[in-house]
């Protein structure tokens, strides 16, 4: 697959990042997808790369191979709650790993090499939790960890036609929702009366991979429905 118009997306094989690969193949890119989950997409400009993004290792190894891509998006993520007193230092570590270390080791291989062309851009997918809700300290905290990594980045790269920004959605209709551990305590809806759609994060993403949002960087922006006001 060419590098011409290429997007390294993560967590393709549902959700959110199913949502923003299905526009950008639509939108012309070829997609590369990075998920441990057996491919949840047929096109002829998909490539799915099956692999566990929490081994440090492998995501190095596949940003190797993929490093030439024009755009990249992390989307990949799970979620594991508990109250203080509840928590558990796995949860932690395996949503640190996800969230943090696997973008952290492909961004480092695949950030410079859009810098050194002249062109790129980069989106992480957060939360709004990050701005901190009950019982989500854990997850949060990773999230928050995405923000001040683009931000970081952002500044490193703002020069050399590189952006870097981050889109955090409230509650979304995705497969985790229906996730047992979900039932004593269903997701709160903004006031908006709906969740936020997968489609909603993939149409901003798409616009922010696009030349019209070139003056864009370094900014969290968030698909509240409401929730934030």
């Amino acid at each position: 697959m060419s590098n011409e118009r290429r997007a390294v997306v993560t967590g393709t094989s549902s959700g959110i990042g199913k949502a923003i690969a299905q526009q950008l193949l639509a939108d012309g890119w070829q997609v590369s997808g990075l998920d441990i989950a057996a491919p949840g997409i047929e096109h002829s400009a998909f490539e799915p790369v099956q692999i566990d993004l929490c081994d440090g290792a492998a995501a190095e190894a596949a940003a190797t191979r993929l490093s030439g891509a024009k755009a990249l998006v992390h989307a990949a993520g799970v979620l594991r709650y508990e109250p203080l007193g509840s928590q558990r230092a796995a949860d932690s570590e395996l949503m640190w790993r996800l969230h943090v270390d696997s973008i952290s080791r492909i961004a480092n291989i695949l950030v410079p090499a859009m810098a050194a062309n002249g062109d790129g851009r980069v989106v992480l997918i957060g939360s709004r939790a990050a701005q901190g809700i009950a019982r989500r300290s854990q997850y949060g905290a990773t999230k928050a960890a995405l923000v001040a990594m683009a931000r970081s980045w952002a500044g490193e790269v703002v020069a050399s036609g590189v952006t870097v920004n981050v889109v955090s959605p409230a509650a979304t209709q995705t497969p985790g929702l229906v996730n047992p551990s979900r039932k004593s305590e269903p997701p709160k809806v903004p006031p908006i009366g709906r969740l936020i759609r997968p489609e909603e994060v993939a149409a901003l993403t798409s616009f922010l991979l696009s030349p019209a949002a070139a003056a864009i960087t370094g900014q969290e922006i968030l698909i509240c429905g409401g929730s934030s006001l």
